[in-house]
């Protein structure tokens, strides 16, 4: 059985990228041929090697001239940032966890929505804004679209009771991620929200999910003043 065609590298890439997520493909296992896979992929077998090199330079994979492509047994050593469950965050640090929904509702997702999640249109997305606490203080303010399209589920959540943060990952699982991280300076609201002074530096991370070619979520956290990132490996 074949595949629907893909004409880009990238699809052919997060293809072989969720087979290795789902563990079709485990480590110490070979893949197929590149000429194989291009069949089976309906592309190009040009196509399928950019995919690999893609993979081969993010430590994915390993391709040996003569001894194929495995996945390896001991990856190679890389810094990763996982997507954080807020609460547990919070509480590894032997404080505390609180929540507090400032809105949920459904609206029309705005022209900068629709940039970070590829969408050609506008769509009406639930969109939920919500404040972390750490002891009783002021953690990440989270500013978040769902779309549901992907995750119609969503609709029907209390998300005073639970946070999107949490539910979504524990309920819906994504195979493509995009981060950025960059600093603002406090507005008003920002300001309030997060118990600093007007102006102050702001730490930002803006996620973006997908479930292989469908959004899932969009969210922009942003910090209060002495929040500090972790990365593992």
């Amino acid at each position: 059985m074949t595949t629907k065609p893909s004409n880009s590298w990238t699809d052919i890439r997060d293809i072989i990228h969720a087979r290795i997520l789902n563990k079709t493909y485990a480590a110490g296992d070979r893949l197929p041929r590149d000429q194989d896979l291009a069949l089976t992929l309906g592309c190009a077998r040009s196509t399928v090697q950019r995919a690999m090199q893609d993979l081969s330079d993010r430590g994915l994979i390993e391709r040996r001239r003569k001894a194929g492509t495995r996945i390896p047994e001991n990856p190679v050593t890389r810094a990763t940032l996982e997507i954080p469950m807020i609460r547990k965050e919070v509480e590894q640090k032997g404080v505390t966890h609180g929540y507090q929904l400032i809105s949920a509702k459904m609206l029309e997702t705005p022209r900068s929505v629709m940039a970070l999640l590829g969408l050609p249109a506008p769509i009406t997305a639930m969109h939920v804004q919500a404040l972390h606490l750490a002891d009783q203080q002021p953690y990440l303010f989270e500013d978040r679209w769902i779309n549901t399209q992907t995750v119609p589920e969503a609709t029907s959540i209390d998300f005073t009771r639970e946070n999107a943060n949490e539910w979504l990952l524990r309920h819906k699982p994504y195979n493509k991620c995009d981060m950025r991280f960059y600093a603002i300076n406090a507005s008003i609201s920002e300001a309030d929200l997060l118990q600093t002074s007007p102006g102050t530096a702001l730490f930002v991370m803006e996620r973006s999910t997908w479930i292989d070619q469908n959004p899932i979520t969009t969210v922009k956290t942003i910090a209060a003043p002495g929040y500090q990132l972790k990365t593992g490996s």
